[in-house]
């Protein structure tokens, strides 16, 4: 029988929700996902509740407010003038509260997100916070294969 060790390659349904009890992924009606433990792919949190599970395993983990992605940082909330955003984006751009807007990473290899939380006269207030900062989050698994 095949444990999950750290390294491993996972073949698994999963889902997440939030403190409301709404999915924020659920794979269970589609495909399965596939992924490599220590890669970033999961919290650190949400992969150390897996190490030792067998192969087809199903089981469902409660984590506190803040363990799977952290606490909310006030850092993480950032004023980016619109004339920024205007000469690096869509110039013609409108934003409202709620948009989540991608970034670029320095390196211009990836992207980050924020979502706009206010609108000021020349500025906008950006919460690059991960969604579920902060909060309690429940994670279902079912382990397909394990390798």
């Amino acid at each position: 029988m095949n444990l999950v060790q750290p390294g491993s390659f996972l073949t698994l349904h999963y889902r997440l929700s939030g403190p409301d009890g709404a999915d924020v992924v659920n794979t269970f009606a589609d495909k399965p996902a596939t992924l490599s433990l220590g890669t970033g792919q999961l919290a650190p949190a949400i992969e150390q509740h897996l190490i030792g599970l067998p192969e087809g395993a199903h089981e469902h983990f409660d984590l506190p407010a803040g363990a799977a992605f952290g606490q909310r940082s006030p850092e993480l909330l950032q004023r980016v003038k619109l004339s920024l955003l205007r000469e690096l984006g869509e110039p013609d751009e409108q934003y409202a509260v709620g948009d989540v807007v991608q970034f670029p990473t320095p390196d211009g290899q990836g992207a980050y997100a924020g979502v706009v939380r206010e609108i000021g006269p020349d500025w906008l207030l950006f919460d690059f916070n991960h969604p579920l900062a902060g909060q309690a989050v429940r994670f279902e698994v079912k382990l397909l294969g394990v390798m």
